[in-house]
């Protein structure tokens, strides 16, 4: 099993359905093994997120990032993805393992006491978020950094999620996370590449 990335870039449905989804992959994979891929397409149907999915698999054939696919681990097991990651109305890790016998298996999280459960079902690692005010979800409060450490206390692997910026990455390293998790920042970059190596930056001694 791949090790886990320390920065995911996450699709939407908009990411996914532009005409250069491939080759934004594939120079985002190219950054190197710290890298992964989240597929999400939350609106889109079946057919269509493993089509995606299969391009973003495609796009990192040739490097060492990750791809993970989410909320369907039957999809994931199908194009042979590297994990999965769940959200808390998904099957619960246990029950996914079940099905993706091999890979990561990630649960979303928005408190303590939905990581803490995750953890106990069996997940490999949470993404925990948001972390800061993000026009993703402008409905949600930023927990902030100190709730941050609280989850990534639980040990266990803790991707922050959010309004993560590369100027923020440092801070939310000091935090206490594995690593951070990106849509807009990455996808809508002049230049993905160089935006997700400046994010990975405070990680690049990392083991």
């Amino acid at each position: 099993m791949k090790p886990l990335a320390r920065l995911l870039a996450v699709t939407n449905d908009t990411v996914c359905r532009t005409p250069d989804f491939s080759a934004r992959a594939a120079a985002i994979a190219g950054v190197g093994p710290n890298i992964g891929l989240l597929v999400r397409a939350p609106g889109s149907t079946a057919a269509q997120q493993a089509g995606f999915a299969g391009q973003a698999l495609a796009a990192a054939r040739s490097g060492t990032a990750t791809i993970l696919v989410h909320a369907r681990p039957d999809l994931a097991r199908a194009i042979g993805a590297d994990g999965v990651q769940l959200r808390r109305q998904d099957l619960a890790p246990k029950d996914a393992r079940g099905v993706l016998t091999g890979g990561w298996i990630g649960v979303s999280v928005h408190d303590r006491a939905e990581a803490e459960a995750a953890i106990a079902e069996g997940a490999d690692f949470v993404v925990a978020g948001n972390l800061f005010e993000t026009a993703s979800h402008p409905d949600r409060p930023a927990r902030g950094l100190r709730w941050l450490e609280e989850i990534c206390a639980l040990e266990r692997p803790v991707i922050a999620i959010g309004g993560i910026t590369p100027e923020r990455a440092p801070a939310v390293r000091a935090a206490g996370a594995w690593g951070v998790a990106a849509i807009s920042a990455l996808w809508d970059a002049a230049d993905p590449p160089a935006a997700a190596r400046a994010m990975l930056e405070p990680w690049s001694g990392a083991v």
